[in-house]
This record gives structure tokens, C-alpha cells and sequence, in this order.
């Protein structure tokens, strides 16, 4: 019996479907995922299987991207926990610095990595150590100050990347520099300073034989490799002080025995607080490490100022770090006092990502300074790591939200894909859409990000604006209490448009143009900084609404005077008419209501007294005469 048309053809999606599992789990090339579907095509496949066989591969495509980026950060991590343990057991300079010169290039995955030191005396930088290089001119090489790339790192203290160095301007090219990296065939170059508190001692450097750019990403980690160099350095030095001063000053045991406590401390407690970064410890455990070490309170901020832990000072106000005393810290690279507090500025090389403060130490040793600088470096590889976490996990679910908004996808695959990240689209969940015209937009983006994640929701960019979809019943307060935090995160007005609640993909995309419509209106009334969904608008959510609750506008606009004339038995309703019937005019509504004026004035203070003092201005006088007319037309009464 011959199979049907039909059986062939899923036979074919089902065989390319396992092909792919096996690329995957092979670790194929990317360009061998394409196979697949051409096969298929050339079997004659239909339409429809091959539209399967295509979105099959490029989510096996997607699946090798994440698998490939989770091994290059278990490499990321693997690389920089041996660099803290070399730290822990340090014996030999040079065996470290040759260490942190491999991770480097095994890190950055580049053909070559190297190091210089600063020659104080010759007034220039050598190299020091090379790894992947060829060329005997090269490795011997010296760099005058301000000299190719390295010598204007090593004088300016600033990294430096370029893409080709051969064709690049803005370095000092001379004849023995161009010439030894001619020979070594280097193109690409990322150089970062070695410091040393406010000294800078040398240059580290990953470079590349083709020409190509060097990521942000890229010069954060290596940054962060020559802070653990500098200390591998320092502490070195020290040592070799403190072996010099045994054998020159016996007088002087006491003081040496002290200083190598202080370095003992202080190895430990590196290697104590590396360690617990790398088994996945969060901010509240460092924060604890660093108070029980060095026995004060402890606080950690991020760069924008928001707390991210609090130990031993739990009952105090939310404050921010002084903004003056990271300043100072950053510029000196050291840990600075003010007012009784102990500031460090967290660094990655020149970024500041936030700062720790110590209270309850008026006084620090220097040993005791500079284990809390230590500390600040630990503090840093911590808020590297969960930043490259948190900006993939933000990247997945802003691809989430922008195929929710835009039905890109069936509404069953959509919900599966939300649940993987904890959203219950069977929830009733409001879409929100902020918008501003003076805030940064990654500083934007970021608060949303992490407001979404406060509340348990989605967060990215959607077309020119910014879209979160949050589980909330009322849409409008939620919407105002967004604006105000968003408002506050950003450092600027940003407005808040609202729709909802919804259930479901569809319900949702639904919302989401409700959404801009509703903050359209806001920013064309001007009410820039504020939130709001349609119904608080008034008379213009009716207008702009999908689905129009007319009773409901009603009775927002005039319940209170509905309720009274029920209670009561007046006539207040009725005497709203006619008094607007007539202009505003009280001796016209008396004549039509056949009262004496009186009347009509008391009324009139009654229902003043029942909807605010300003009833009559002209933007709720309008809201009250389209509620009176709509009134006759739905028939509202009550409340109850």
C-alpha cells in the first residue's frame, strides 16, 4: 500500500527534526543547520512542512547560540575562580602574571595576549610577559610614554582599543613599534592600565592577527583581570619588603610580624569572599563577609545609588551613597572617609558600578583599607556577573514581550514560552507603555527592567517607546505608581500610558494599542510624567476607548448626585440641566425650573458640596454636560 502525500511529507519534517537534534548534540557548525530544510526542499516538501522545517532551525540555532554562551561563561568563570586561587597561594611574580597573561587570552579568545611594566627611571614601559607571541622584537620590546597604544595607555591611564592598529590615527606611530607588531602581525589591540591605588605600574593587552572590534564586555573583563595583576603585584612587592626588613632591622619583627598578619588577613579574606562569589552568593552574603572581616556595618549600592544589601545598620532610613565621597574614591582608586563612613568605589577598570560603604569604623588600619579595597574588587566581579546575567535574561524576555505585543506567534506557543519565565498569561495582566523625552534610554530601559522584575512581569523595547506587560487589577493606579518610579529611576519625567487588565496573547496586543492611545492623549494634554489608563481621562478615555462603558462614565462623572436624588427624593440631576441649559445662568434656571432663585442657589451649592469645589471649570463642566446627555441615553441610577 502506497503512503498518502501527506505521510511522506511529515516523514520528511520528522527526519529533518532529528537531524537537527543531532546537530545539536554534535556541536555542529552553524552553517550545517541550513541541511535540513534544503533536504527537505528538494523532497518536494509542501508549504507548510517547510515553513516547520525553518522555524525548527532557527530555534536549533537559537538553542546553540544559548548553549555556546553558557560554555564560554563557565569558561569566563572557571578562568577567573584559578586567577583568585594563584591570588590565595601566591609564591612567584612571574608564574601569576603569566597566569592572568593566558586567561586573558583564553578569556578573550584572541590570538595573543601580553603585559608591560612601567619603567619609573627610563621614563618608559617594557614588556613583561607575552603569551601567543612569535616575534623576539616584539617580546623585547620598549614603549616611550605616549608612544603607539600601549605607551598613551601607561601615560594617560585610560584603556585604549582600536581595530587595525596599522592604519589607526590617533596613536604615536614609530619606526621600532609599527615594525615589531608588523612582525608579530597584529591588527586589533585592547590595552587597560595596570593600577596600583593612584600610580599606574603597567598595561595589560589582548590582541587579534585580523582586524575586528572589541566589545564593551570584552574590556570590563580584562579590566577586571588586570585589577587581580595589580594585586598580584602589590602583593608581591610587599612580601619582598617584608623578607627585606627580617633580615636588615631585627628591631623591626614586631612590625613585620604584623604586616604579614595584615597580608595573611587579607589573602584569606580574598580568597574567602572570591569564593563565595563564585559558589553564587548574593549581595546580602558579601555585605555580611565584609561587616564580620572588618567588624562595622556594611552597605552596597549600585551606580545609580539604589541599596542592594544592608548588614548591621538594618534599622536606619534607605539612604544613597555620598555622591561626593565616591567621586573622590573613584579618582584616587583608594577608600576615603567622611563623616565617620568608609566609601569605596566599586570599579571595572574606569566604570563605576556602585559602591561600598563601612560604618562603625571612624578609623581604618592601612591593612584594614586596603582589605576593603579588596573587597570592592570581589564586589565588582559579583555585579559583572549578575549584570551579563541579568542582560540575558532581560534580552529573552523582551523578545517575549515584543512577539506578545505583536502576535508574532500562536497564542498557545506564547503562553508556553511565558510560563518558562514564570508569567501566567492566564492572569489578568495590564500592558503599560512609558515613554520620555529628556531620559537616557538605556537608563529607561533599565528601569523597567527592573521594575518588571519587582512585579513579576515583562519588560523591553516595543517600536519607540517602552512596554511592560505587569499582572495588575487596577490598571490606572498601577500606571501612577509606575510613572512615579520610573520617573524617580530615570531622573526625568516619564509618562505612563495604560491598558487592561487582559487575558491572553490576543487580549493583550489588544491592550497594548489601547496603551498608546491612552498615552497619546496624556502627552497631548500634557501631562507629562503622570500614568494613567483610558477611564481616568474622562470624557476623552470614552472617546479613545475600544470598548466603551458608558454607565461606567457616568456614574464616575455623576454618582454622587444620582445617589443623593435617590436618598433623598431632590432634584438635583434635573437642575443640573437646566442649569446648563440655560448658560450658567441662575435667574434663567430658576425661571425654567418655576423656583425661586434661592433654590436654585442652595442646589447648586449642594451639588458643588456633592462632586468639588470645581465642578464648574470649564474642563469638568464639559465632562458633566457629556455625562448628562449620556445619562438619558443609558439610564444609570444608582450605585446600588
Amino acid at each position: 500500500m502506497t503512503s498518502s502525500p501527506d505521510a511522506a511529507h511529515r516523514e520528511q519534517v520528522c527526519t529533518a527534526l532529528r537531524e537537527l537534534l543531532d546537530l545539536l548534540a554534535q556541536d555542529a557548525p552553524a552553517e550545517q543547520f541550513a541541511r535540513p530544510a534544503a533536504a527537505a526542499r528538494a523532497a518536494g516538501a509542501g508549504a507548510a512542512q517547510l515553513a516547520a522545517v525553518d522555524e525548527a532551525t532557527q530555534t536549533a540555532l537559537r538553542v546553540r547560540r544559548t548553549l555556546n554562551q553558557h560554555q564560554r561563561r563557565e569558561a569566563e568563570l572557571t578562568a577567573l575562580f584559578d586567577t583568585a586561587g594563584d591570588l590565595a597561594a601566591l609564591r612567584d611574580l612571574d608564574a601569576v602574571l603569566r597566569a592572568i597573561v593566558h586567561r586573558a587570552k583564553l578569556l578573550l579568545r584572541t590570538d595573543v595576549a601580553y603585559l608591560s611594566l612601567n619603567d619609573p627611571e627610563a621614563g618608559d614601559t617594557y614588556m613583561r610577559v607575552t603569551d601567543g607571541s612569535v616575534s623576539a622584537a616584539f617580546q623585547n620590546l620598549r614603549l616611550g610614554m605616549g608612544e603607539g597604544l600601549g605607551g598613551l595607555v601607561a601615560q594617560t591611564a585610560r584603556p585604549y582599543a582600536t581595530g587595525d592598529y596599522e592604519v589607526d590615527p590617533r596613536f604615536q606611530h614609530t619606526a621600532p613599534i609599527d615594525s615589531a607588531v608588523l612582525e608579530e602581525g597584529l591588527h586589533a589591540i585592547l590595552g587597560v592600565p595596570l593600577r596600583q591605588g593612584t600610580h599606574i605600574i603597567g598595561v595589560l593587552y589582548a590582541a587579534d592577527r585580523t582586524a575586528r572590534a572589541f566589545t564593551p564586555d570584552e574590556g570590563a573583563l580584562l579590566s577586571s583581570l588586570a585589577d587581580h595583576a595589580a594585586i598580584a603585584i602589590d602583593s608581591a612587592r610587599r612580601m619582598e619588603e617584608t623578607r627585606a626588613a627580617l633580615v636588615d632591622l631585627n628591631a623591626a619583627s614586631q612590625t613585620i610580624r604584623a604586616h604579614s598578619e595584615a597580608l595573611r588577613r587579607a589573602e584569606d579574606a580574598h580568597d574567602r569572599l572570591t569564593d563565595l562569589v563564585l559558589r553564587g552568593g548574593d549581595f546580602t552574603e558579601v555585605a555580611t563577609a565584609i561587616g564580620a572581616l572588618l567588624s562595622g556595618g556594611t552597605l552596597i549600592h549600585d551606580a545609580d545609588g539604589t541599596e542592594l544589601a544592608r548588614v548591621g545598620d538594618e534599622g536606619a532610613e534607605p539612604r544613597r551613597p555620598p555622591a561626593k565621597a565616591v567621586a573622590a574614591s573613584r579618582a584616587s582608586g583608594r577608600a576615603v572617609p567622611l563623616d565617620g563612613t568608609w566609601v569605596c568605589a566599586v570599579l571595572a577598570g574606569p566604570e563605576l558600578l556602585g559602591s561600598i560603604a563601612l560604618t562603625g569604623r571612624a578609623d581604618l588600619s592601612e591593612a584594614d583599607r586596603r582589605l576593603f579595597e579588596r573587597a570592592g574588587v570581589v564586589t565588582a566581579l559579583l555585579l559583572l556577573l549578575r549584570r551579563s546575567a541579568a542582560e540575558a535574561e532581560d534580552r529573552v524576555r523582551g523578545e517575549l514581550l515584543g512577539d506578545l505585543l505583536s502576535l508574532s506567534g500562536t497564542p498557545g506557543r506564547l503562553t508556553s514560552r511565558a510560563r518558562r519565565l514564570d508569567v501566567d498569561l492566564a492572569l489578568p495582566h495590564s500592558v503599560f507603555v512609558a515613554h520620555s523625552d529628556t531620559a537616557a534610554r538605556q537608563l529607561l530601559l533599565s528601569s523597567a527592567a527592573r521594575a518588571a522584575r519587582t512585579h513579576h512581569g515583562l519588560s523591553g523595547p516595543h517600536h519607540d517607546h517602552v512596554a511592560l506587560v505587569i499582572p495588575a487589577d487596577d490598571t490606572g493606579s498601577r500606571a501612577r505608581a509606575l510613572a512615579a518610579e520610573l520617573s524617580q529611576a530615570a531622573g526625568a519625567p516619564v509618562t505612563v500610558g495604560a491598558a487592561g487588565p487582559a487575558i491572553g496573547p490576543e487580549a493583550l496586543s489588544l491592550a497594548h494599542a489601547e496603551a498608546l492611545r491612552c498615552l497619546s492623549a496624556l502627552r497631548a494634554l500634557g501631562h507629562a510624567g503622570q500614568g494613567a489608563a483610558l477611564p481616568d481621562l474622562g470624557f476623552l478615555g470614552v472617546l479613545l476607548g475600544d470598548d466603551t462603558n458608558l454607565d461606567s462614565y457616568v456614574r464616575r462623572t455623576l454618582g454622587p448626585v444620582l445617589d443623593y436624588d435617590t436618598r433623598r427624593g431632590t432634584e438635583l440631576i434635573h437642575t443640573l440641566r437646566a442649569y446648563f441649559a440655560c448658560g450658567m445662568s441662575q435667574s434663567k434656571a430658576k425661571d425654567s425650573l418655576h423656583v425661586h432663585v434661592n433654590t436654585v442657589v442652595q442646589r447648586l451649592d449642594r451639588i458643588g458640596h456633592l462632586l468639588g469645589a470645581d465642578w464648574q471649570s470649564p474642563e469638568r463642566a464639559l465632562e458633566i454636560q457629556l455625562a448628562l446627555r449620556l445619562h438619558v441615553y443609558t439610564g444609570v441610577t444608582t450605585s446600588s
